[in-house]
């Protein structure tokens, strides 16, 4: 049995059971995957996939286990490099982040820049998606962490580390209706105009329904977005009024906004990093994660990722 022969397995799973991309994707021919699989599969005495013909169409319900298992294998394996690593080579390597375009944009620069400073042999990486697509990065293992407000508590796999909290606030057009109340503002006031604001699956946007379902309002939502930056776009059109997170305006850069504080409208959020519980972090990865957070040393890192799930049959 050769790990090379569990990267095939992972990887054909991964790939949908398509063995032609999993080949492209490992940079080997298709014969070559699928004669090492057959060749594992003989020495397991189980069939791993199910074919018809030449075609690869499910997997086996031992097949399962066994793909669990060499998944678990492989991340030990990557786990031991790392170990080496660390002391071999105690300022170089990579670090892989999987975030939102909100974290991305306006939360992680400070903590970035002076990580890039001080680490500048280590290779870092940004990666963009929903809640759900960097929380399967992390998972699978394209990603060491995952920075989101959402999602990171909907994997077993995932331990996670509340950085820290975030409200709200109302950007609209310079001189709106809005800016003139001589009062706190509503919900009911928001609730007169059309809104703009981050799709469902982002940044806290379920407190966001919650708030105005409590009250018995029914906002009128005609934009939705991943992105602040398109959100406030949208605004200085005048497509509606927009509600954001307070930390992604920038009085410099939105010169035609103008900023309203509703925190004390909405319930506030946490930022949160998920790692994979069997995961091992490098130094500079806990570096990383003090900068962004300073409260989370690495003892309290470490004290999250040992953290026994009530599940587990360990």
């Amino acid at each position: 049995m050769k790990l090379q022969q569990l990267r095939y397995l992972v990887e054909v799973a991964k790939q949908g059971l398509n063995v032609s991309e999993a080949a492209e994707k490992l940079h080997t021919s298709q014969p070559g995957i699928s004669k090492q699989i057959r060749l594992l599969e003989d020495e397991l005495g189980i069939q791993v996939f199910i074919r018809n013909g030449k075609r690869v169409v499910s997997v086996s319900e031992p097949g399962k286990e066994v793909l669990r298992i060499s998944e678990r294998i492989l991340r030990e394996a990557q786990n031991l490099k790392r170990v080496g690593d660390e002391f071999s080579k105690e300022a170089e390597g990579a670090l892989t982040i999987a975030t939102t375009h909100t974290q991305a944009r306006y939360a992680l620069p400070p903590a970035i820049a002076v990580f890039v400073r001080r680490y500048p042999k280590v290779r870092l990486s940004i990666k963009q998606g929903s809640p759900t697509q960097i929380c399967e990065m992390v998972v699978s293992g394209e990603a060491d962490l995952a920075i989101a407000t959402e999602g990171i508590a909907l994997y077993k796999e995932l331990a996670m580390l509340p950085c820290y909290e975030w409200n709200r606030s109302i950007v609209v057009p310079e001189g709106h209706e809005l800016t003139k109340l001589d009062r706190p503002l509503t919900l009911a006031d928001i609730a007169r105009y059309p809104i703009v604001t981050y799709d469902f699956a982002f940044a806290g946007r379920s407190k966001i329904n919650k708030a105005f379902a409590d009250q018995g309002l029914a906002p009128n939502v005609v934009l939705t977005a991943i992105d602040t930056d398109v959100i406030k776009t949208y605004v200085s059109l005048g497509l509606g009024i927009g509600i954001i997170a307070s930390m992604a305006y920038e009085p410099e850069r939105d010169i035609n906004l103008q900023l309203l504080d509703a925190g004390h409208l909405f319930e506030p959020s946490t930022t949160k990093i998920g790692i994979r519980k069997d995961a091992y972090l490098r130094g500079f990865a806990y570096t990383f994660i003090e900068l962004f957070a300073p409260h989370l040393h690495r003892r309290e890192v470490e004290a999250a990722l040992l953290a026994r799930d009530p599940d587990s049959e360990d």
